[in-house]
């Protein structure tokens, strides 16, 4: 017998259980549930075509049209499914709505002997979930710093010692800056990116402090939810201040051995802002692969834009943390400390 399961039962059991989305491909590329697995009823033609013949037609003539696409694929249906779990034979299947595609889907598992569960309302169900979720106050610190900090290493560096936290840039495969897609992956459409953050915000625990990034509210071309950016706006700002040639060196090693083409690609894009006359020296030092230089002046840039951000915020807000090397385990263990002293932060 196929159960029916709320959202929040459906995705406890997707911790430990295979979750298989039926709809078609199009839909599961646009964006989908963080480790599903996509076998869909229909592919993308198909959808389209029952579609239309149920605008057109009506349901039965759609349920008849559909038959016949899905009829000589369901042997394959259960085999997929079933390799998907082949010890305990129990999986989790969802649609769109939670309606004739995921019903039909379980049916036939069902009746083929495996044990399944679908979500009620469907992804749909799941993408008001991941929305409402960032509207929930929660006790954040943003832990601010110039361009070349390390805040990045620094925040991992506060989850290995203890607390929690998103990394919003590692989600978005972005570092923020004209520079931050090389050497990352594709960035993730943005329904498919708060997916992801949605995923690691329902596993924090709301009672616990979680740290993140001072981020610009687009992360390359992924957007921060609004409910979460407007509480990360009033958050408490943990600011790393780290002197500038500490943080050209940082910057040096990360970028030797890029792609010249990108960084030079990359420069071009701030002309504007950089200006004219840096803009060019920073070219020049590129050619000469002086890495060096072309931080230097890049950071004029974008320690005035950093700063005038931080300076749009509640003063009182704002902590300065003199940081005078580069040792984020460090950093990272001063920083506990000082959260642990705020009155107005809940304790790890």
């Amino acid at each position: 017998m196929v159960k029916k399961l709320s959202i929040d039962d459906f995705l406890a059991k997707a911790r430990t259980l295979p979750v298989i989305d039926v709809r078609s491909p199009g839909e599961y590329e646009h964006a989908h549930i963080p480790g599903a697995v996509s076998i869909p009823l229909f592919d993308n033609d198909e959808r389209a075509l029952v579609g239309t013949k149920y605008k057109q037609a009506g349901k039965d003539s759609a349920v008849l049209l559909g038959l016949g696409f899905v009829g000589p694929k369901l042997a394959d249906f259960v085999k997929q499914s079933r390799r998907l779990n082949p010890q305990q034979k129990e999986v989790l299947v969802h649609c769109w709505r939670g309606g004739m595609r995921s019903g039909s889907f379980a049916w036939l598992l069902d009746t083929a002997g495996l044990t399944v569960s679908t979500l009620v309302g469907g992804y749909k169900a799941y993408r008001n979930a991941v929305l409402e979720a960032f509207a929930q106050p929660r006790q954040l610190i943003i832990l601010g710093g110039k361009t070349g900090s390390g805040k990045t290493d620094i925040l991992h560096e506060l989850a290995r010692q203890g607390e929690q936290i998103i990394d919003l840039e590692g989600l978005a495969h972005h570092k923020g800056s004209s520079y931050g897609a090389i050497g990352q992956q594709a960035q993730p459409k943005n329904e498919q990116f708060e997916n992801l953050l949605y995923q690691d915000w329902r596993q924090l625990d709301p009672n616990r402090r979680i740290w993140l990034e001072d981020e610009s509210r687009n992360v390359g071309s992924c957007f921060v939810p609004m409910p979460l950016w407007q509480q990360m706006r009033v958050a408490p700002v943990a600011f790393v201040d780290v002197p500038k040639s500490v943080r050209i060196q940082r910057l040096v090693q990360e970028y030797t051995g890029i792609d010249h083409t990108l960084l030079v690609e990359a420069t071009e894009r701030i002309r504007r802002r950089l200006g004219g006359k840096a803009t060019q020296e920073a070219l020049d030092a590129l050619a000469q692969h002086d890495y060096a230089t072309v931080a230097d002046l890049t950071l004029n840039y974008y320690d005035k834009a950093y700063l005038h951000g931080l300076s749009q915020r509640d003063p009182v807000t704002v902590s300065q943390i003199d940081i005078a090397v580069d040792d984020p385990a460090q950093t990272a263990h001063q920083l506990i400390d000082w959260a642990n002293k705020q009155s107005f932060i809940v304790s790890a």
